[in-house]
């Protein structure tokens, strides 16, 4: 046991070594039927991340300082597809520490978005910026001409948290240089990223353990060896 803690402490510690991490942990949801027919879930203007397509994204982020109607800053919205029911996967964001940020990531299943008001209208907000399409119109549907999909919609909220005696810098913060990972879990337990890391620690772990042993048992025969020479001397 104490084997596997010191294992899974060498783990989380690789991936923030270089910069500032932030996660979210969720299962695959239930696949629903979206709509072949225009307009769909793509003309939202938002980027898309798939494990086996595109896990990560490499992107700048919006941010602004938190205030009272925004205490979580500027919020940016994302597709996540190509997901399996039941799998468990970590969405990760990584920034450098040398651009002080606040993130926060949550995931939403589709109906869940576009049944509550804030929600929609906070993707309505973020798909603005980019297209004309009335955002009223995009759904699911339960037709026939569909195509089954597990999907699910991420909401980053990033708040810029430094201090600067520039006031152009205080009223329009600098976009922060984020890497997206959509990182599916193996059986569940460990997140497919760490694999090759592990097998490693474990290789090695393994490999000591044994080459511990034989330098013991050789020491051992030494000693006795020399003890058998005091003896006759």
């Amino acid at each position: 046991m104490r084997t596997v803690t010191w294992l899974l402490c060498i783990l989380s510690s690789v991936v923030t070594v270089d910069a500032n991490v932030e996660k979210t942990i969720f299962l695959g949801p239930s696949a629903i039927l979206l709509p072949d027919a225009r307009p769909s879930l793509d003309e939202l203007e938002v980027d898309t991340l798939e494990p086996a397509e595109l896990p990560i994204l490499a992107t700048q982020l919006s941010v602004e300082f938190a205030t009272e109607t925004a205490p979580r800053g500027l919020e940016s919205w994302y597709l996540l597809r190509g997901l399996e029911e039941g799998r468990r996967y970590e969405v990760r964001i990584c920034w450098p520490a040398f651009q002080p940020t606040d993130f926060w990531l949550d995931t939403f299943p589709i109906t869940q978005v576009f049944e509550t008001p804030e929600l929609i209208s906070s993707l309505a907000g973020y798909s603005d910026r980019g297209r004309t399409l009335p955002l009223q119109k995009l759904g699911y549907t339960t037709d026939g001409s569909a195509t089954a999909q597990s999907v699910l919609f991420l909401r980053v909220q990033a708040a810029a948290s430094y201090y600067s005696t520039n006031k152009t810098l205080m009223a329009y913060p600098s976009p922060v240089d984020v890497d997206i990972i959509l990182d599916p879990f193996i059986l569940n337990v460990l997140p497919r990223s760490l694999g090759p890391t592990a097998i490693y620690i474990i290789v090695v772990a393994v490999a000591a353990y044994f080459i511990s042993g034989y330098i013991y048992r050789w020491t051992i025969t030494v000693s006795k060896d020399f003890e058998g020479k005091d003896h006759k001397e």
